[in-house]
C-alpha cells in the first residue's frame, strides 16, 4: 500500500509541470505573491539572510520544545493513569486552543505589530514551562497543572502561522517564499523528531524536572534572538467591532478560490485522522510493543524523520512542488503509512512505516503555508492564516476519536479505523474540487 502511493506521489512531483496537472492561473490581483521560481535559490541564500535566520532559528527551537513538553506530558500521563483517553484528553487541551482562538489571532496579527506579538507568546511559554519545572522539581506536580500549562502553550501556539509563517513569507524575495517555507516545513519537521527524541531520554533520566527545564531555556533563549530582528510593518487599529467582519472576509476570500478550499478541507481532514496517531503514540509504544520511554521518542521521531529529508529536497529544489494535488497525494501517503504501522507486529516495521509517511507530510505543510501566501491577497493573508489555524486546531476532535476508539478497540485499531477514514476523505475531496 505505501509503495503504491509513494510511487505515485514521487513521480508526479518530480515529472509533473503546472499546465499538465491542471493548475490554475496565479491570482492576477497586484497582492498576490509572485509565483515560486523553477529553480530554489541555494539554502545558503536563505541562511544567509537576518531577517529569516532569526525567524527560522526561533521557530525552531519553540517547535522543538512544543513536541518535547506533548510527549513527556503523555508519558508522564499513561505512568499516572493506565489510560489513553486520559493521555488523549491531556493532548487535546493543547490543541484545543487552535480550533477556538485561530482565526482571533489572525485578525490580531493583521492589526497589531507582528514582532511585539512573537515576543510576547515565546515569554509567556517560557514563564509557563519554568512554573512547570518548578512544581516538578518540589515534586507537587499534579495532573491538572499538565492540563492548564497544555492550555497556555497551546493559546501561544495559535499565533504560530499567522504571526511567525507569516512574517517568513514577509522578509524574504517574493519568489524565495516557496523554498523559504519549505526550508522552515523541514525544520518543524526536524524539531517534532529530536522534541520526542530529547523528551523520551530527559523523561527516563531526569523525569518531567529535566525536561521542563530544558523547554523553559530554549523558550528563554528565543526572544533573545527575535529581539534583534529588522521587521517593519504598518499598524494599523484593532476594532474589536469588526472582528467578526473581519473573519467573515478572510472565509468568503476562501470560498472564492479552490486552491484556498483544498488547503482548508485537506488540513481538516489530515488533522482529524491523520496527526491525532501522535495522541496515542506513547500507549502503542509502553502497552503496544514494550519499550522503554526512549524507544517511545524514536517512534514518535519516525515520521518527522522522513518529513525532514523529503523536506530538505525541497527547500534544496531537488523537487519542485507548488500545486494542491501535491499536498493531497502527500496526505494519502501518510495515511497508507499509519495503516501499515497499525498493522506491524514489529517495532522496527512501525518505526520504517512512519519514517515512510513522513515523506509525504512534508509536501503538506509545505504546500499547507505556501498555497496561502502565493494566492490570498497580501491584506487579508494573515486572516486566512489564522482560519488554517483553526483547521489545525480541528486536531482534537481527532484526539478524541482517537482516546475513545483505543479504550474499546486498543490503540493500534483506533490508528487503523482513522487512517483509512482520512484517505477515503481525501480522495472524496480530489474527485470534487480537483
Amino acid at each position: 500500500m505505501i509503495r503504491v502511493f509513494q510511487s505515485g506521489f514521487w513521480t508526479a512531483a518530480i515529472n509533473r509541470t503546472a499546465d499538465a496537472d491542471g493548475a490554475s492561473p496565479a491570482n492576477p490581483t497586484a497582492d498576490a505573491v509572485a509565483a515560486p521560481p523553477r529553480r530554489a535559490p541555494p539554502l545558503r541564500a536563505l541562511i544567509a539572510a537576518p531577517g529569516y535566520l532569526r525567524l527560522w532559528t526561533a521557530g525552531g527551537l519553540a517547535n522543538a520544545m512544543r513536541w518535547l513538553e506533548m510527549l513527556v506530558a503523555g508519558i508522564f500521563t499513561f505512568d499516572l493513569t493506565g489510560s489513553a483517553l486520559a493521555v488523549a484528553l491531556v493532548t487535546m487541551a493543547r490543541t484545543l486552543p487552535l480550533m477556538l482562538l485561530g482565526s482571533l489571532a489572525g485578525v490580531v496579527a493583521e492589526a497589531r505589530n507582528r514582532k511585539a506579538l512573537l515576543l510576547g507568546g515565546l515569554t509567556v511559554m517560557a514563564a509557563n514551562s519554568a512554573a512547570l519545572c518548578a512544581l516538578a522539581a518540589t515534586q507537587r506536580i499534579q495532573l491538572w497543572h499538565i492540563v492548564v500549562g497544555g492550555i497556555v502553550g497551546g493559546t501561544c501556539w495559535t499565533s504560530e502561522m499567522a504571526v511567525r509563517r507569516r512574517m517568513i513569507g514577509e522578509v524574504v524575495e517574493p519568489g524565495h517564499v516557496g523554498p523559504a517555507v519549505a526550508l522552515d516545513s523541514m525544520t518543524g519537521s526536524l524539531t517534532r523528531m529530536l522534541g520526542p527524541l530529547l523528551g523520551g531520554a530527559l523523561f527516563e533520566a531526569c523525569g518531567l524536572t529535566g525536561a521542563y527545564a530544558l523547554a523553559a531555556s530554549a523558550y528563554a533563549t528565543a526572544p533573545l534572538i527575535v529581539a534583534r530582528l529588522a521587521f517593519r510593518q504598518e499598524p494599523r487599529r484593532l476594532d474589536l467591532v469588526r472582528i467578526p467582519a473581519d473573519i467573515a472576509e478572510g472565509i468568503a476570500i476562501v470560498r472564492g478560490h479552490p486552491v484556498l478550499i483544498v488547503v482548508i478541507l485537506v488540513t481538516i481532514i489530515t488533522n482529524v485522522f491523520g496527526f491525532s496517531y501522535s495522541a496515542l503514540v506513547a500507549p502503542i509504544g509502553l502497552e503496544g510493543y514494550r519499550v522503554s520511554p526512549v524507544l517511545v521518542g524514536l517512534l514518535a521521531a519516525a515520521e518527522p524523520c522522513g518529513a525532514m529529508v523529503s523536506g530538505l529536497a525541497l527547500a534544496a529544489g531537488w523537487l519542485r512542488m507548488d500545486h494542491p494535488r501535491v499536498m493531497i497525494r502527500g496526505s494519502l501517503s501518510f495515511f497508507a503509512a499509519l495503516a501499515a504501522m497499525s498493522l506491524s507486529p514489529w517495532f522496527a516495521g512501525a518505526v520504517l512505516a512512519l519514517f515512510l509517511g513522513g515523506l509525504g507530510t512534508a509536501a503538506f505543510s509545505s504546500m499547507q503555508s505556501t498555497l496561502v501566501l502565493t494566492h490570498a491577497p497580501a491584506a487579508l493573508r494573515s486572516r486566512v492564516m489564522g482560519l488554517v489555524t483553526v483547521c489545525i486546531g480541528t486536531g482534537p476532535l481527532g484526539v478524541f476519536a482517537a482516546g475513545t476508539l483505543s479504550d474499546a478497540l486498543g490503540p493500534a485499531r483506533a490508528v487503523l479505523v482513522l487512517a483509512l477514514a482520512g484517505g477515503t476523505a481525501l480522495l472524496a475531496v480530489r474527485l470534487r474540487w480537483l
